[in-house]
């Protein structure tokens, strides 16, 4: 795990995701479980569950897929990582951008803890936005 959490995090979700595996194995941090918890608040993340493997947590996700009988297998997740350690990118309550007209997800990092786009309007707060979900 590198020193950008949120990339990492995307990093093994869409690695995962690209590679048919319903499960993925995320190293544990307050950052991660935050976003993980929205995750699986917005339904893009079936079930989590925290694991210990020697000494160390883990949360693990088990991924959601579309099904179709045409074709068996789709994604049900994309992400984009919006803020770099390189080029933070900040945004006021006013000025978040909406995701496919209000149906796709921004999380940001704001001073009362990581949150989705709705819930920092409904807060009239801004932040840094970490991603993108859609």
């Amino acid at each position: 795990m590198g020193k950008d959490t949120i990339a990492d995090i995307i990093t093994y979700i869409r690695n995962a995701d690209l590679n048919r595996k319903g499960t993925v194995q995320i190293p544990f941090t307050n950052i991660t479980e935050n976003t993980v918890k929205i995750l699986l608040r917005e339904g893009f993340v079936e079930n989590v569950r925290k694991h210990k493997k020697n000494d160390k947590y883990f949360l693990v996700l088990t991924l959601r897929y579309r099904r179709n009988k045409k074709e068996s297998y789709k994604t049900f997740l994309n992400i984009k990582r919006i803020s770099t350690p390189g080029l933070r990118i900040y945004s006021n309550y006013k000025r978040i951008p909406r995701i496919l007209g209000g149906m796709g997800v921004v999380i940001l990092s704001t001073s009362r803890g990581i949150m989705t786009d709705r819930e920092a309007r409904l807060e009239r707060i801004g932040g840094e936005i970490l991603c993108y979900i859609w």
